[in-house]
């Protein structure tokens, strides 16, 4: 739990996350009903906006042992064989910012698949401080309910127009962590990018590994892009990651942005850093294509 505290704390995120019943309306509006209307700790939209105009985007329902879970979906309209890339989001589940992501990797020719991966826990729109939103949801999720709902959605894109043999995983704060865990978990990804996800900690009943901890191990090359001045995520973690990662050969690289602290591609909160926003999107596409996921 420090640990996980120790992420919360990294979110630069005010005490309260109410925004009114405006902003969940809309945001209800934004990505249809049965998502999370995640109340955000600032803004309800992008400030970096992908219209959906020749893309078919919306919720799709995926049923994974008898709970149903909403899935953001984006892909090219009418068009087949696409790679497919998996996008986790932050604590706050799936709300305009993540779908507007999936947005972007639909413009450039991919399926992009974005679960509410804490359907089971609950709506993170429904706590009114992120110290609640995790004791009440977050901390309650298991990663190996995570692994199973990844599988589960790459099931469901190899039988809707996915190419999983270009299988690729992106994902911010919470989601960077799962990245890693997935990126080793399922041998069909062909490659990651972890933006900011916290790699060591405590081990736990529902969170028995860390990305340190399967490093040694990970065959899919990784690219972690993080902040040197994240409070929550010291260098010296991502030393460990890195000599880890050495101990199997793993061809997983690191791009740290010395002006970045945590969420600097968060374009809806404080934490937002163009350049390097800019810059860390360019490298994500560019590892893809590089490693056989476009």
């Amino acid at each position: 739990m420090q640990q996980l505290k120790e992420d919360v704390d990294s979110l630069v995120a005010p005490t309260s996350l109410s925004a009114g019943v405006e902003r969940r309306d809309f945001l209800k509006a934004a990505l249809g009903t049965g998502f999370a209307a995640a109340v955000l700790p600032v803004a309800a939209q992008s400030v970096v906006k992908t219209d959906a105009a020749g893309l078919t985007a919306g919720e799709v329902t995926i049923n994974i042992n008898g709970q149903n879970v909403p899935v953001y979906r984006a892909q090219p309209e009418g068009r087949k064989d696409l790679p497919v890339v998996l996008v986790i989001s932050e604590i706050f589940g799936v709300h305009e910012h993540i779908a507007d992501v999936a947005r972007r990797f639909a413009r450039l020719g991919y399926l992009a698949l974005a679960p509410e991966l804490f359907v089971r826990q609950g709506d993170p729109g429904s706590h009114g401080t992120v110290a609640e939103l995790v004791k009440e949801v977050i901390s309650k999720v298991p990663d190996a309910q995570v692994m199973r709902d990844l599988d589960a959605c790459v099931a469901w894109a190899k039988d809707n127009g996915g190419n999983i043999d270009k299988l690729g995983i992106t994902g911010f704060c919470w989601g960077g962590r799962i990245t890693w865990l997935y990126a080793a978990h399922n041998p069909k990804v062909k490659a990651g990018v972890a933006w900011y996800g916290r790699l060591v900690g405590d081990r736990t009943e529902l969170t028995p590994a860390q990305p340190v901890d399967i490093a040694p191990k990970l065959k899919a090359p990784v690219l972690g892009l993080y902040g040197a001045k994240d409070a929550g995520i010291p260098l010296d973690s991502v030393d460990k990651m890195k000599a880890a990662l050495a101990q199997g050969g793993s061809k997983s690289q690191f791009v740290i942005f010395e002006n970045s602290g945590h969420a600097f591609h968060a374009d809806y909160r404080p934490s937002y850093v163009e350049a390097d926003a800019k810059e860390g999107w360019k490298r994500c596409v560019e590892w893809f294509k590089s490693h056989g996921v476009a």
